[in-house]
């Protein structure tokens, strides 16, 4: 699955899911899935998406 090209609510949903069920944070996440976490980063800022280490999830801005 190409997860830098999914709309909004389907990135939002579907990286929370992976990151509730299988992964300790968003690196170990990028890691398996193979994405350079820069280039995610990029993508969650331009959807007004961010990253909350505290609770290994997204949220929007």
């Amino acid at each position: 699955m190409n997860y830098l090209e999914l709309d909004q609510a389907m990135l939002y949903s579907m990286v929370n899911m992976k990151l509730r069920d299988f992964y300790r944070d968003l690196e170990d996440f990028c890691l398996s899935e193979n994405i350079e976490i820069s280039d995610l980063e990029e993508r969650l800022n331009e959807l007004e998406l961010s990253y909350n280490k505290d609770t290994n999830q997204l949220e929007f801005k």
